[in-house]
């Protein structure tokens, strides 16, 4: 079951890439870069906001692509960016005399700055002082860019002390995130270019995953795997540690750990691995270890999870409604429903993003809105009972066309019929 027909090279082996769709061409870069800025503008004008403060480095890696750090600058606030709802932007950078070569050539960004930070790792009992300086700083940019309308500032992430400062500096503060996350539900030519060779380094690593899977194999040397793939081939880092085997495969979102893999267990994996450019390959899989044959349960189980995932899919199209998708979903069985993985899709770009699609349409916390060309999901699955002794993760990723949807995830699902 845990063979495949991509050939991938065998772990002790250099990785080549083989297959992998061309990198982006300078013209095509370029017009990334600049297609996501313009982009993020006219949803700042649209929303009457002067500027943004953009604090999470995906956020300013979309705005920007510049990166630095991003996975340190996820608790550390290190670095952050404003971006006029007209013109160029000032990145503030760490450090800012030794990384500001990283921001050379690209479009967006006009200036780059020292980054003041006020977080008390930094600044201790002087950080209300730094947060004043802070916030005084990009009042000054917000003003310039308002060119005396109203300071509406959008931001991505506040902390308590940046938060009080921007208002006490005089600025109207709008939910960032969600203009964010808008902007970035709707993929250029260019970010699919991105997102299929993001794919394609991550079933490379899969194929890898699969070619390691023997009996006394640990949990995290099979999951290495995917992260030496995905760092050879130009990726970036890998968001979570969700994988597991035989009776820890249930219930789900159990990370991997130091658990021997038996022969005859079932090994489920969500890769949530973040590739070249940036871009994110979510695709879930379940092996199955061993030279013999799946019992009749795992057989069962895993036909359900790839009847749901199928069905899902196909039902995919423009112009449907997350609610009337939700409603003409795939039923779970009953005795699955306790452990259903909660959302049917959900949106993925530089992350998982907007939009999150729960299972039951009556939930209060449901979200509304309709599929459009361009957008890109991951349909889910997990089939595991209450109780029971493993369970099946499964999940592909797609893409809204004008006229229905694409696969975009290659990777076969197991043949249990051997």
């Amino acid at each position: 079951m845990s063979a495949d027909s991509m050939a991938a090279p065998r772990p002790d082996r250099p990785i080549r890439g083989l297959g992998l769709p061309p990198e982006l061409t300078p013209a095509e870069l370029g017009a990334l870069r600049v297609g996501r800025y313009r982009r993020l503008q006219e949803m700042l004008r649209a929303e009457d906001c002067a500027a943004a403060l953009l604090i999470d480095p995906l956020n300013i890696r979309y705005a920007t692509d510049s990166r630095n750090m991003a996975v340190w600058t996820l608790h550390n606030m290190a670095r952050y960016c404003v971006v006029p709802a007209h013109g160029q932007a000032v990145l503030f950078e760490f450090a800012r005399d030794h990384c500001k070569g990283m921001a050379e050539g690209l479009p967006a960004i006009g200036e780059v700055r020292p980054a003041r930070v006020h977080s008390f790792f930094d600044a201790a009992e002087h950080a209300w002082t730094v947060a004043c300086a802070w916030a005084a700083e990009i009042a000054d940019l917000v003003k310039a860019a308002a060119g005396g309308g109203r300071l509406r500032l959008a931001i991505d992430r506040a902390d308590l002390l940046g938060a009080r400062a921007l208002e006490q500096a005089g600025l109207e503060l709008v939910e960032g995130q969600r203009i964010l996350e808008l902007a970035r539900s709707i993929k250029s030519r260019e970010e699919l270019q991105c997102m299929r060779r993001a794919i394609a380094v991550c079933e490379v690593g899969m194929s890898r995953m699969a070619d390691a899977l023997q009996p006394g194999i640990s949990e995290n040397e099979l999951w290495a795997e995917l992260h030496h793939a995905n760092i050879a081939l130009g990726g970036e880092w890998i968001e979570t540690r969700l994988l597991s085997s035989g009776p820890r495969t249930n219930p789900w979102f159990q990370e991997c750990s130091d658990r021997i893999i038996q022969a005859g267990d079932v090994v489920g994996f969500d890769t949530d691995l973040i590739g070249p450019y940036g871009y994110c390959a979510d695709i879930s899989r379940t092996f199955f270890c061993g030279a013999g044959r799946p019992t009749a349960a795992q057989r069962d189980l895993y036909a359900l999870a790839q009847e749901q995932v199928q069905y899902n899919c196909d039902l995919l199209r423009p112009g449907l409604g997350f609610r009337e998708y939700a409603e003409r979903a795939w039923r779970i069985p009953d005795r699955f429903y306790a452990l259903n993985y909660g959302a049917v899709a959900h949106g993925v770009g530089l992350a998982d993003e907007w939009p999150l699609v729960l299972i039951d349409p009556r939930d209060p916390l449901f979200q509304d809105g309709i599929m459009e060309p361009g957008m890109t999901l991951c349909i889910e699955s997990y089939i595991g009972e209450g109780g029971g002794p493993f369970g099946v993760k499964l999940e592909q990723q797609v893409l809204i066309t004008d006229t229905g949807h694409e696969i975009l995830s290659r990777y076969p699902f197991e043949d249990l019929r051997g």
